[in-house]
């Protein structure tokens, strides 16, 4: 009898054939797990319930309404100290000296010498009142006894009966023990109650005033965004700043800094309160730590503002409400009032709003203009809302060169005289030809007859570090360069000859530009601006670009926007607009008008003028029809003034028309019969009469050329 041995080791090399005996293997069991010793098990169920929410929340709760108690009792004991000493007059010196005002701590120190005068009086008036009041008790208990005794005399008179004399004083007595007997019922409960009222007392004036630290506070309290300011929040925010003068001084001061405050006013959608810092603290110190002050008051470093009032020493701090920047504001009037019409020389241009939620508005009369930005901020845009209400006076004329070519400024066309657009060097060309056909027209205005009322000509460039940054060269003779900032610049001493003298004739520069530096913006081109606004900007050396120093100095941060969350905020410098006294620039939120609405309005423009034939590029030919030209210049209006035409014709061509007058103008047309002559006081040239002209000599086949 055979029997299967099983093996109960691996062999080395296992058989391969089918009758290889089967192989068991013997896993031995895993050795059973160690048990979790108790303290371990004790400390990890003691660790859960210490760091559970439940405990803390119980822990923070316990530990604010006893601190609460503790420190209302406090509170009060101070308040009641500060009546009954001279401490609160103290505490206004030391402060009042901290901050350099020795007129103040005089005031005080007055103050205090009264009160003192007036307590010595009161105490001195105490050694006689004993003797004093015990003469008025003892008057005072004979008069009520006498009273009661006439009036018991009058009873038993009234009633006949004699022991009605003592009637009254009996009724007396037995009111009083009545109230003897009500206060020995009521005495034991009084003093059980009496001390958890008193305690009751004292943690509500420890709850109103949060009198504990933040980790205790609820959670709606010490998590709060955007919580009021208050001036204890603000004199926080200061001696926390960082600024070892500032909080020494804080400390100092006995009224822990309150004396530094203004009153804290309501601004549009936010707060506004002036700081008088105390000696030894200069206001710049303060500026640079603009993200940690507005941290400090639980703010946002764009929610808070700080500029430099022409008080000394003084500070003024804008926090607006938590998040109300990031709203928008409402419609442009442009848009929403159809009837709006614009004022070259008396009205303002409605640009948006201040942080304050007024209306900001700009005066454009005799004010070179240049708006600066990083890419995609809002700039034309901007740039584009003067332009809209200021075409809608029918005086202005445009001359405008667009060097992006995008398309921004489609809506121009029939309204401007000339619009040039796209980025090429040949547009650079075109556009500086232009801006020097301006300056032509500049020296003829400025050589005309003392009193000569001209109308305002607007010569706008946007992008205009493309034409500082071109390089091309002029041709032939004149090799000089387009581009550049120095004096052989063709574009660059054209705009500095409009920026010298255009504002005395009504010939105004507007520029808009991206990323300022001194390669793309010259620094006596921004300097020649009267209103200089910029958008979000990446250093403060940019900043002092495009607004210049004092703008800088005094306040004006537009490198501390957000590029893409504050698209169309501007920082103004310009006295053609409100600012609030003693700052040297505005934050203005524009309106933003998109191309729908800007078309709108610029057929609103059309329909108040005569017609425009705008053109698209500057004729640098040397041949020229002269009349033809004039029919061109007038358009499909009846009849135009002879210096618009004049004007009109000098921007058609700046070469050819740049220097002609009135005798010029009414030879052409006097030789085709078609002379000017006056409409209601003026000299006009008339369409019909020029049309007929030009029909009558191409129907001869002649032609005239100048």
């Amino acid at each position: 009898m055979s029997e299967n041995v099983v093996h109960l080791h691996k062999p080395t090399d296992p058989p391969t054939d089918d009758t290889a005996p089967t192989v068991l293997t013997v896993v031995p069991d895993a050795l059973p797990a160690r048990p979790v010793p108790l303290w371990v098990r004790s400390g990890r169920a003691v660790k859960t319930v210490a760091t559970h929410e439940s405990t803390r929340a119980t822990v923070r709760a316990a530990a604010r309404h006893g601190l609460y108690t503790f420190n209302g009792g406090r509170i009060v004991a101070r308040r009641a100290w500060d009546g009954r000493t001279g401490s609160r007059y103290e505490r206004m010196i030391r402060a009042a000296e901290a901050a350099g005002n020795l007129e103040a701590a005089e005031e005080w120190e007055e103050r205090l010498q009264r009160f003192r005068a007036a307590r010595h009086h009161r105490r001195m008036d105490l050694l006689h009142s004993p003797v004093d009041a015990a003469k008025g008790v003892a008057v005072g208990a004979g008069m009520s006894i006498g009273a009661l005794v006439a009036l018991g005399v009058v009873m038993a008179i009234s009633t006949g009966h004699a022991g009605d004399v003592i009637t009254p004083l009996s009724a007396t007595v037995d009111f009083i023990a009545l109230l003897i007997r009500i206060v020995q019922v009521v005495w034991g409960p009084a003093l059980s109650i009496g001390p958890f009222l008193a305690l009751l007392a004292l943690w509500s004036v420890g709850r109103k005033q949060h009198a504990a630290p933040n980790w205790a506070l609820p959670a709606n309290v010490r998590n709060s965004e955007g919580e009021p300011i208050t001036p204890s929040i603000v004199v926080k925010a200061l001696r926390d700043l960082g600024v070892p003068a500032l909080a020494r001084a804080i400390k100092e001061m006995g009224d822990a800094g309150a004396s530094m405050l203004g009153p804290i006013r309501i601004a549009g959608c936010g707060v506004e309160v002036d700081v008088t810092l105390p000696s030894g603290v200069s206001t710049n110190e303060v500026q640079a730590k603009r993200r940690k002050l507005a941290e400090n008051l639980t703010r946002h470093e764009h929610e808070v503002f700080v500029t430099i009032p022409q008080a000394a020493r003084t500070v003024r701090l804008w926090v607006a409400d938590s998040g109300a920047l990031d709203e928008p504001i409402g419609p442009s009037p442009l848009v929403t009032d159809d009837t709006m019409t614009a004022d070259y020389t008396k009205g303002k241009a409605p640009w948006g709003q201040d942080l304050r939620g007024d209306a900001a508005a700009l005066s454009l009369y005799q004010r070179h203009l240049l708006i600066t930005g990083l890419s995609n901020q809002g700039k034309t845009v901007a740039l584009r809302s003067l332009a809209l209400w200021l075409s809608l006076d029918k005086s202005v004329q445009f001359l405008m060169g667009d060097l992006k070519g995008a398309g921004d400024w489609n809506m121009f066309d029939g309204l401007a005289t000339t619009l040039i657009q796209g980025p090429t060097d040949e547009h650079v060309i075109q556009v500086t030809e232009m801006v020097e056909g301006a300056v032509t027209e500049m020296n003829r205005r400025l050589q005309a007859p003392p009193g000569t009322v001209f109308p305002p000509l607007i010569v706008l460039v946007d992008e205009a570090q493309v034409a500082f940054m071109c390089p091309a060269k002029g041709t032939g003779k004149d090799k000089r360069p387009y581009g550049g900032a120095k004096a052989d610049s063709r574009y660059f001493m054209a705009v500095r000859k409009i920026h010298n003298q255009g504002r005395a004739v009504n010939v105004l520069m507007w520029q808009g530009t991206q990323d300022p530096t001194n390669e793309n913006l010259p620094k006596l081109v921004r300097e020649g601006a009267h209103t200089r606004a910029s958008l979000a900007l990446g250093t403060e050396s940019q900043a002092r670009m495009a607004l210049g120093d004092k703008a800088v100095d005094g306040g004006a941060a537009p490198n501390l926007l957000r590029p893409g969350l504050d698209r169309g905020t501007l920082v103004v410098a310009s006295d053609g607009i409100s600012i609030p006294a003693g700052q040297s620039s505005i934050t203005v939120r524009t309106h933003y008008i998109d191309d729908d609405a800007a078309t709108a309005i610029t057929d609103r423009a059309k329909a108040l003028r005569d017609g425009v034939t705008t053109l698209h590029a500057i004729d640098r030919g040397a041949e020229h029809d002269p009349l033809a030209d004039i029919a061109a210049v007038i358009g499909d209006a009846p009849r135009v003034r002879t210096k618009d035409v004049l004007a009109r014709l000098a921007g058609r061509n700046s070469d050819a028309y740049g220097d002609w007058s009135f005798l010029d103008l009414k030879r052409v047309l006097d030789d085709a019969d078609a002379g000017p002559y006056k409409s209601d006081g003026v000299m006009v040239v008339s369409r019909d009469r020029v049309a007929r002209a030009l029909a009558n000599r191409d129907g001869d086949g002649s032609a005239s050329a100048e």
